[in-house]
């Protein structure tokens, strides 16, 4: 590559993004680069729908399963780790392949991130010892009180949210709100292309209900006593199908009933990612209205080819 480059893979769950990644690696020499949520943590490489151990040998894949799921992982977090793996993919000549439906760390690495300082340990411990205090409804209404224009942003329910939002105001002063209307800082100063898959409804949505049931088939309920024990907190806990399946484990629903949840879950995060790529996907990416497979190579690899060509 004359320059350095890097190719941002963008898609809804079960779109094919990956098999996508892995095809386009084998092409062009490419790392494949984790911006999946989810994927990062170790305990979860089946609810998580990570690459197999086969795929992830067949060519080279970072920031898969590099973290417990009793770890927070941010978006600043995982920017500063996929830094380091683009870097290391350019200083060997390999072409960085960025690839998940994250819209938050995708937005970190290419938009940057607001200006927010570093919040210590102990303020964060605090934050957490408060949720676990007053549960996320009290949390919310103890925001209220200190940060009403962020505490009207959130969702009663959303404890990782409420968490950081309440830490931010604790170790700074200052409103969450206020921080992000900053200029963001320390966007990636590197061409980059991008790429989303925009598979068709009802094929999507069948391939998500296909999806977990192999997933059932292939041991998801073992990640989900593993994980058990597990702070419910944490964002590990709140990977799709876990909150369901952990109902069914506890006796409260049947199998069957904690499936059909989980998918339906599921296709409502499909359909929230596809939203949020249609209105903020940074840059002009090129679209396919399609569900990835071998036939749409040769009408994405020139695209990719061209762009690696390009001064």
């Amino acid at each position: 590559m004359p320059i350095p480059r890097l190719l941002v893979l963008f898609g809804p769950t079960a779109s094919g993004k990956s098999a996508l990644a892995l095809a386009a690696a084998r092409a062009f020499a490419g790392v494949v680069i984790n911006a999946d949520s989810m994927q990062i943590y170790r305990e979860l490489p089946i609810l998580s729908a990570a690459p197999t151990v086969a795929e992830q040998a067949a060519v080279p894949h970072r920031l898969y399963g590099v973290l417990s799921a009793a770890e927070l992982c941010s978006a600043a977090r995982w920017r500063t780790l996929a830094l380091a793996e683009i870097e290391a993919a350019w200083a060997a000549g390999r072409l960085p392949i960025v690839v998940g439906g994250t819209g938050l760390y995708l937005n970190a690495l290419l938009k940057g991130l607001s200006p927010i300082p570093d919040i210590p340990e102990s303020v964060r411990a605090d934050s957490r010892a408060l949720l676990a205090q007053l549960g996320a409804p009290g949390l919310h209404a103890r925001l209220a009180e200190a940060d009403p224009v962020t505490a009207a942003r959130l969702n009663p329910g959303d404890s990782q949210r409420l968490a950081r939002a309440w830490e931010v105001f604790a170790a700074t002063g200052r409103s969450l709100t206020d921080w992000q209307a900053e200029p963001l800082q320390g966007a990636l100063p590197a061409p980059a292309l991008l790429i989303a898959l925009e598979p068709e409804r009802e094929t999507l949505y069948r391939t998500i209900d296909q999806r977990f049931v192999a997933m059932i088939q292939a041991g998801a309920l073992d990640e989900v006593r593993a994980v058990s024990g597990f702070d419910p907190a944490l964002p590990a806990l709140k990977a799709l199908g876990i909150p369901d399946l952990r109902r069914h484990l506890s006796g409260e629903v049947s199998l069957e009933a904690a499936v059909t949840a989980a998918q339906a879950a599921t296709r409502h995060y499909a359909k929230r990612q596809v939203t949020w790529a249609r209105h903020q996907l940074p840059g002009d990416p090129f679209r396919w209205a399609a569900q990835f497979s071998e036939s749409l190579w040769p009408k994405i690899f020139p695209i990719i080819r061209q762009f690696l060509l390009t001064e």
